[in-house]
């Protein structure tokens, strides 16, 4: 069977948010240059996302075992359901520090006639196509283009570089009734992330807020979700201005539609950024030196980080425990930033 001939096809990502997002010009390409539905396998995360991207048709949840954090094993159901789906094919997308054998082995037990990944060394008959995995050897590529490249490799092609995320209305509707109030510009604030070693301190945060506010009036929201309320609050409470908490108030729809209303968002290295840069909303990244590869993507944006020479550690905590890359960015510098991208 030729990748030409594909009409049922099974894109795996097994990661976050962002990662998603970041894997929807490949999953793009793939559906135009195939003329074929897509599938996405994917985390419980991943799965918040996928529901609003309007190239995968359908989408399947799996906590992989092999995945952070861990699961209980359900790869033998997890094959006998890709079995009965009877896909044509499967493109495993990771991000270099993964292995993509313990995905194309699943897929290789479903009988999934084609099985593309990225990999170091040979798979032998794991993968029917593979890319030879130049990262991190020869230099480490954006991670859009990274998945981008894969796709090439057997054919898919797209002009329409962009991130892919859809806003149903009702989200957009019950967003612009909140914020009506809210005053402009507007400015939604995201202090938190997964990994501890990616979030800026609260107190910069809030100075940063204060500033922006002093300087042209803007009106500044602070988002999260229901397990971040004491880090938003803990922002609130050293703002000398008052400023309003959606935290744990919007689903990830309205979290977009938010975000796409909004005239910017300041922002550690999260799944929010990502939705930003889909939605062409100009982002201020607060970007931990943990790893190179997730800046945002194809919009207007100020990447802020302090250089340290631990940088791409690829950890979830900081392994010196100084957290000097995002601590020592000045609030001074990110309130420059906003009013740069505001104006």
């Amino acid at each position: 069977m030729s990748w030409s001939a594909v009409r049922k096809l099974l894109c795996v990502r097994l990661d976050s948010i962002g990662d998603v997002l970041m894997t929807t010009p490949a999953i793009r390409a793939c559906r135009q240059s195939f003329d074929c539905s897509v599938t996405l396998l994917t985390s419980p995360a991943g799965a918040a996302v996928a529901r609003l991207i309007p190239e995968i048709d359908d989408c399947i949840t799996f906590a992989a075992p092999w995945m952070k954090p861990p699961a209980e094993r359900t790869d033998e159901a997890m094959i006998a359901r890709l079995r009965d789906e009877r896909f044509d094919a499967a493109v495993i997308f990771t991000v270099f520090s993964q292995s993509p054998f313990p995905a194309a082995y699943l897929c290789y037990l479903a009988g999934i006639p084609l099985r593309l990944a990225h990999c170091h060394e040979n798979p032998y008959h794991l993968l029917t196509d593979w890319a030879p995995d130049p990262e991190p050897a020869s230099g480490v590529r954006h991670e859009v283009r990274r998945q981008l490249d894969l796709v090439e490799w057997v054919g898919a092609r797209t002009n329409d570089l962009r991130l892919s995320f859809g806003v149903p209305s009702p989200a957009r509707k019950k967003v612009q009734a909140l914020v009506k109030d809210f005053g402009r510009p507007l400015v939604v604030m995201h202090p938190g992330a997964s990994a501890a070693s990616r979030r800026y301190p609260p107190e910069s945060f809030a100075r940063a807020a204060d500033m922006l506010i002093d300087a042209i009036g803007c009106g500044i929201v602070l988002t999260g979700n229901a397990g971040e309320e004491d880090l938003v609050q803990s922002v609130q409470r050293r703002m000398s201005k008052p400023s309003p908490s959606l935290v744990g108030k919007l689903s990830l729809a309205e979290l977009g539609a938010l975000i796409d209303e909004a005239d910017l968002l300041i922002s550690n290295n999260t799944g929010p950024a990502h939705i930003a840069a889909a939605l062409g909303t100009p982002v201020v990244d607060l970007y931990a030196l943990t790893n190179p590869q997730h800046t945002p993507w194809r919009v207007r944006s100020r990447v802020l980080y302090h250089d340290v020479p631990c940088r791409n550690c690829f950890k979830s905590v900081c392994p010196v425990g100084h957290h000097d890359c995002l601590k020592r960015v000045a609030p001074e510098s990110v309130a420059a930033a906003a009013r740069e991208l505001l104006q």
